[in-house]
């Protein structure tokens, strides 16, 4: 299992991006981005920190029923 990393926050919101979420609004230290998925929609916020913590990251892959490899092929 690969580990997640620790990255700032602008790469983050872009690797979500490429993965079809879109970013609806940030207030203050805080972006909000939402996808449609079967019958509902995803929600989740990702702190605008440099860097944001591993543990952090894990939780708004797990939030956002992505595992590492697939944030991790996003990157590049």
């Amino acid at each position: 299992m690969t580990k997640v990393p620790s990255l700032n926050y602008p790469q983050v919101v872009a690797a979500f991006e490429r993965a079809g979420w879109r970013v609806v609004r940030q207030k203050g230290s805080h972006i909000r981005v939402e996808r449609s998925a079967a019958n509902t929609t995803l929600k989740a916020t990702i702190p605008a920190h440099k860097p944001i913590k591993r543990s952090t990251l894990a939780k708004l892959l797990k939030d956002a029923e992505m595992n590492v490899e697939e944030f991790l092929a996003l990157l590049r």
